[in-house]
This record gives structure tokens, C-alpha cells and sequence, in this order.
């Protein structure tokens, strides 16, 4: 009998220029959160509520927080309405915020990928959407959500 395979994991890193508690927000608030990811979100932050976020018409991410802790740290489950290999609440986002002088170090840790294929997927995905929560949390507008890949 073979072993399943491991599972697969994402972890980025990145300063951003605002001290944890002007960035928490952006990850517990409907308004802040489309700032940089997704067109609509429906948000409950508090361990056992709603994490849904649409990033386009066709592409709802939904989940529950888990850990809702004030300026430090947030986690949720992810996974994909109407995507049977990724079904809602199949994997974890582990959000850590830790002062860095003036800003904060983020660490995203995205675990519970199945394969190696959503992984990259799911990390590129991150790339691009931390970089926009990066000119969000600078005051900037970081433009309209990127076309989905067809």
C-alpha cells in the first residue's frame, strides 16, 4: 500500500510599510479586504465565522476563520465553491504579522495544498495579491483584480 503524498505548502514573506495594527484590518474587514483581493467579500472574523470572498463572478473562495487575533494573526480555511478538488475548507492560511520598526513583516503559510500543480498555482496566485496588499496598505490603489487565467 502506498503512502499518501504530502501535502503541499506555500509560504511567503514580506514587509510591508504600516505598523500590524493599521495592516490587520486588511484581512478582517469586507471593505479593506477588496481593496486587494477580490470584487465582494462577506466577512465574520471571529473563530467558527464566514471567510467568502469572490474574486471574480465565477471564483468564490470560502472558508472559516479559525484564529482571529488582534494585531498578530489570522487563520482561515480556503478552498473553492464549485471546485471539487479544492472543496471549501479543504486547506489553511496562516497569516502572521510581527512589527518591523516602523512597518510589519507578514508571513502568509498557505498548508493543505494536494498537489504540486495547486501549489504553484495558489503561490502565484499570493504573489500577485500580496503585492497588491502591499500598495493597499501604503495608501495606494492598486488597480482593478487581475484577469483569472484562462
Amino acid at each position: 500500500m502506498s503512502e499518501p503524498s504530502p501535502e503541499r505548502v506555500v509560504e511567503l514573506r514580506i514587509r510591508l510599510g504600516a505598523p500590524p495594527d493599521e495592516v490587520f484590518p486588511f484581512f478582517v474587514d469586507p471593505e479593506r479586504y477588496v481593496r486587494w483581493q477580490g470584487v465582494k467579500a462577506e466577512l465574520d472574523p471571529r473563530p467558527g465565522g464566514t471567510f467568502r470572498v469572490w474574486m471574480d463572478v465565477g471564483a468564490v473562495a470560502r472558508g472559516e476563520y479559525i484564529a482571529v487575533e488582534a494585531p498578530r494573526r489570522v487563520v482561515f480555511t480556503w478552498g473553492w465553491e464549485d471546485d471539487p478538488s479544492l472543496p471549501p475548507g479543504s486547506t489553511t492560511v496562516e497569516l502572521t504579522l510581527d512589527p518591523d520598526g516602523e512597518g510589519t513583516l507578514l508571513t502568509l503559510r498557505h498548508s493543505g495544498l494536494p498537489d504540486d500543480e495547486s501549489a504553484a498555482v495558489h503561490e502565484e496566485g499570493w504573489v500577485i495579491f500580496i503585492g497588491r496588499l502591499q500598495i493597499a496598505v501604503g495608501g495606494g490603489e492598486p488597480g482593478p483584480m487581475p484577469e483569472p487565467p484562462a
